[in-house]
């Protein structure tokens, strides 16, 4: 039997050629650390990040002439042949630059913690008509940029950071996943009112506790008001190297597990790009993608009848290029055949030198010389009519 990880119902949200949400693959995204405004720069670095496999590309529009810039941007892309949805990230002067991003992107971020320049209440708690006025400033700001989405047909994504929480929502709440939480909805609810409802959400926090507590909930509480709108999952400033890809590993696939999550992003303090398989080996691991073959192995014992590093190498370079396909390699009869029976084929030791070949429970070639063992599966697979040039190409939008 093939467990697939169930998701939480949300609306699609279309953002350029693609959707987010609902019953369509959880999307993969990133974001150029170019300067927006070196328009050649950032053409090349959106260009390898697609052919990296990268779905939605991010770029930053810290001022107007960037906002501007975008545009020529997409224009190159175009002129290229290239579809890449594109999305914007705004963080300050409210709408001005917002509104100007509208027209050349797929989606627009905006942070609600930074994205109305509120004053401090001094050392106090916010009276109610404070609350109140500062509620209607962040609407008189917000309408223009949702006029201008509806215009546009632009997303927008309402991207709460956990260490940029506004003023008044860190004295009522402090430091915590509630006070993220009502600062997304807050947002939502005005954009409710206007009828506007092409939303992404997003809770960020680099601390891994933190992120998915406000995720959890973020679910909780769009159910019981009736939202099902698409969350996008990451780790922010996570760092480099092993640690930060288990970090946002242990965020992102915990609440995918969950079925919370509709779009991630891994954040690497690296190359972009490296950002990519990490994305999707966690869809894999949870068989909500399949973007390569799915390897199974045991870690070995003395009981393993070969080299099983060596022969697992061995296999996966005759076929990696199988997308799709589930592969074991298992030292020994004792644990293998049942522990890779969901596997499509399987490579098990049977006695010293020699292995036997399994189509899922069944094994249909007993005895066969360990130096023939690659050739035999390969052999198996063309049988079955499963194998396919190497010449394909890798197959990461199924």
């Amino acid at each position: 039997m093939t467990y697939t990880t169930h998701r939480r119902p949300t609306r699609p949200v279309r953002v350029g050629s693609l959707f987010i949400g609902s019953d369509h693959p959880v999307v993969v995204q990133s974001m150029i650390v170019e300067r927006t405004r070196d328009v050649e720069a950032s053409v090349a670095a959106i260009r390898r990040l697609h052919e990296a496999g990268c779905e939605l590309v991010r770029v930053t529009t810290p001022t107007l002439k960037d906002a501007q810039a975008v545009g020529e941007i997409r224009r190159r892309l175009e002129a290229n042949g290239l579809d890449v949805p594109l999305a914007a990230d705004v963080h300050h002067q409210g709408s001005t630059i917002a509104v100007e991003t509208t027209k050349h992107v797929d989606k627009v971020r905006i942070n609600p913690g930074l994205f109305v320049h509120k004053r401090a209440a001094a050392d106090r708690d916010y009276t109610r008509e404070e609350t109140a006025a500062e509620l209607a400033e962040i609407e008189r700001q917000l309408l223009p940029v949702l006029d201008a989405c509806k215009a546009h047909g632009t997303a927008l994504r309402i991207g709460v950071n956990h260490g940029s929480l506004s003023d008044r929502l860190m004295r009522t709440y402090g430091d915590t996943p509630e006070g993220m939480v009502e600062s997304a909805l807050e947002f939502v609810r005005l954009c409710e009112k206007h009828d506007f409802r092409e939303l992404v959400i997003s809770l960020k926090a680099a601390r891994v506790p933190i992120m998915v507590e406000a995720n959890r909930l973020l679910a909780r509480r769009m159910d019981v008001e009736g939202m099902a709108y698409p969350i996008h999952l990451g780790v922010t400033e996570a760092g480099d190297g092993e640690y930060a890809r288990i970090k946002s590993t242990a965020g992102i696939a915990t609440l995918l597990a969950e079925g919370i999550g509709d779009t991630i992003r891994v954040s690497l303090t690296e190359d972009p790009v490296n950002e990519i398989p990490v994305c999707y080996d966690i869809l894999q691991a949870l068989g909500l993608r399949k973007t390569k073959v799915e390897y199974i192995a045991c870690p070995s014992c003395g009981r393993t009848q070969f080299d099983i590093g060596k022969v697992l190498a061995e296999v996966r370079d005759a076929t990696r290029h199988l997308v799709g396909l589930d592969l074991a390699v298992m030292g020994c009869l004792v644990n293998g055949p049942g522990e890779m029976a969901d596997a499509d084929y399987g490579y098990v030791g049977s006695s010293p030198g020699v292995i036997a070949l399994y189509r899922g429970r069944e094994c249909v070639k007993s005895r066969v010389p360990q130096e023939r063992g690659v050739e035999e599966l390969i052999d198996l697979i063309r049988a079955d009519g499963r194998w396919q040039s190497a010449n394909q190409p890798d197959a990461f939008h199924t």
